[in-house]
């Protein structure tokens, strides 16, 4: 009985004890992604959401779809990580994505994808930000720009940007605008 006494007590005092910024919450606000909206060029003044259907995203050296973004559904709005240690991330994202099997549908080596693939380039300046003793440091982005490969086939037509001088400190609004 005495020792459980003292264990409720123990515990007690270290829940009372705890300071707000000993403890991280999961609504504290963390490193943001990039929030991208798409809309349709025909009418680009009033800005019609439209779909990217298939959407696929990938960054460049990576063998994987980011999860959500894998061509399976179509998005209005996508949110990409940005490298942290680095100031620019590179996408490959895929209009109409799909993957040719080769007809060997058992043999994986030799499928290769298909669709309108076009390869952006996000630029920015990296800071770090204090959050608290808790949660540590949180990266902050600064003088963002979006810049789109140019082909003979692009599907991306217009980026733009929000605002200008362009600052991503959270996720709760749209950074740039993709016209297709």
């Amino acid at each position: 009985m005495k020792k459980t006494v003292a264990l409720l007590i123990l515990l007690v005092s270290i829940a009372f004890s705890c300071e707000r910024d000993d403890i991280c919450t999961l609504d504290t606000p963390t490193t943001p992604r990039i929030t991208i909206e798409f809309f349709d060029i025909q009418n680009p003044e009033q800005q019609n959401p439209k779909n990217v259907f298939k959407c696929r995203v990938q960054g460049i050296g990576n063998d994987e779809a980011l999860p959500e973004l894998d061509g399976a559904s179509p998005k209005q709005i996508i949110l990409l990580p940005l490298k942290t240690t680095e100031t620019s991330t590179q996408y490959s994202i895929y209009s109409n994505y799909a993957l040719n099997n080769n007809n060997t549908p058992n043999d994986p080596s030799d499928d290769y994808p298909t669709g309108n693939e076009d390869i952006i380039t996000i630029s920015y300046v990296p800071e770090e930000v204090y959050v608290s003793r808790a949660c540590g440091f949180k990266t902050v982005f600064k003088n963002i720009t979006i810049t789109v490969e140019t082909d003979t086939d692009n599907w991306i037509e217009i980026i733009q940007s929000v605002n200008d001088n362009q600052i991503l400190e959270n996720e709760e609004t749209a950074n740039f605008s993709i016209f297709h």
